[in-house]
């Protein structure tokens, strides 16, 4: 079984092909589910968001699981050119890199960790994880917490949504000078509206699909509510345009851009799409006085927040080597622990046996030293048949591995006797 991360992020793939293969959170136990029917997948979780697609699993042909997303986002050969896989070690760094904010657009940006142990809930209510894959995210849990505890990677954080609203207030359209409209209710418009708040928004407007998502948010940031429904009405007021939703398929069409232009007299318009699938069309960019950007377009804005965080991050990347050793560390003498547990079972079972049939002959009334004699002799010969044999074979064979690995575990008698007369320490 080999632990596997695969998938495809902001620097190997355009928005176009993430959108395609990421997961709606509705999709997603149908999605793992799908996953461990997938011969010699034991365990999986996805991890999707606007700038990643992840897939991290337990199996025994990595392969396949390649070819399961290919599929899933109907792209064929065509997604492989994108994709990244990492096993083992190389797989835990991976995972312990993104919680930690250090594989972000935004680097060190907060709100994916919260992601990643979304990731991490709903695979294990879907019964989706085990031991390996559990044991894989809480540690990456920890790493992330003594980065941020340890480091100033999370110091002034910086999201995608606060950069959107960085690069809105550089633009022509100023916040406090503008109406602007928010599509969306979920957490990306949430913290797009506090930023706003802090910017002083001259008017802000709150559209949504459930009208008291929307009202609870314009509430708390003095905005007015609106139906989507109303949108076409009420677009052509915004001088700004953010929009995040978790819609398949895209909310805002260049026809009703257009005649929202119009409306405004071609007065110019700034969209800021933060959506993956992207909510606004592509081909609304040709339009004359709409300035249209995506969660692209927001590298060239955060790039001076990646200078200034960069002594930060290579503390924390230190942080993540570290805990990637001790991740190594566990994932061997997991590998390791079956054999120890059937050795150990072994001998029990000896004990157990011996030890009844010397009870039963003290209970005759048997000589205790003659019993003491006999449990002894018993026991001895149950430990050692079974490895006496096998190194006997071996030896036949010429198996020099496990005759080397037996003088290791049974050293000479001269080197047994200096051990018994040591201090008593446990082996």
């Amino acid at each position: 079984m080999t632990l596997v991360a695969l998938g495809i992020n902001h620097q190997t793939a355009p928005v176009h092909l993430r959108e395609r293969v990421a997961f709606a959170d509705a999709m997603l136990p149908q999605a793992l589910s799908a996953l461990q029917a997938l011969p010699g997948v034991q365990e999986a979780a996805l991890l999707s968001t606007c700038n990643r697609t992840e897939l991290y699993a337990v199996a025994d042909e990595p392969g396949a699981l390649a070819e399961w997303l290919a599929s899933h986002a109907e792209l064929g050969d065509d997604l492989h050119a994108y994709l990244y896989r990492h096993e083992g070690g190389d797989a835990a760094r991976h995972l312990f890199r993104v919680a930690t904010g250090l594989d972000s657009l935004v680097l060190g940006e907060p709100q994916i960790l919260g992601q990643v142990k979304h990731a991490w809930a709903t695979a294990r209510a879907a019964g989706a994880l085990g031991n390996q894959l559990d044991r894989l995210f809480q540690q990456a849990f920890v790493t992330a917490k003594r980065a941020r505890t340890d480091t100033r990677i999370g110091a002034n954080p910086v999201s995608v949504a606060s950069a959107a609203v960085r690069l809105a207030q550089e633009s022509f359209a100023r916040p406090q000078d503008s109406v602007v409209l928010l599509i969306g209710a979920g957490e990306t418009i949430e913290l797009v509206a506090r930023h706003l708040a802090q910017a002083k928004v001259k008017r802000l407007l709150v559209a949504n699909r459930t009208l008291l998502h929307a009202q609870e948010l314009a509430s708390r940031h003095g905005g007015v509510a609106l139906p989507l429904a109303e949108l076409d009405r009420h677009i052509g007021e915004a001088d700004i345009v953010f929009s995040a939703t978790a819609s398949r398929t895209p909310i805002l069409h260049r026809e009703q851009v257009a005649a929202a232009l119009a409306q405004r007299r071609h007065r110019p318009m700034l969209l800021l799409d933060l959506a993956v699938p992207r909510d606004i069309a592509h081909d609304v960019s040709g339009l004359t006085d709409a300035f249209l950007y995506t969660v692209d377009d927001l590298e060239k804005v955060v790039e001076d927040n990646r200078r200034s965080r960069r002594e930060a991050a290579d503390a924390a990347e230190a942080i993540v080597d570290l805990q990637v050793a001790r991740f190594r560390e566990s994932l061997l003498a997991s590998q390791h622990a079956e054999p120890l547990r059937r050795l150990r079972a072994h001998g029990e079972d000896a004990r157990a046996a011996v030890l009844a049939r010397a009870r039963q002959q003290l209970a005759n009334g048997q000589d205790p030293q003659a019993v003491l004699d006999f449990l002894a002799h018993a026991l001895t010969n149950r430990l050692l048949h079974a490895p006496t044999a096998a190194l006997r074979q071996a030896a036949l064979q010429g198996d020099a591995e496990v005759v080397r690995a037996a003088e290791k575990l049974f050293p000479a008698a001269d080197a047994t006797r200096a051990g018994d007369a040591g201090d008593g320490a446990e082996p």
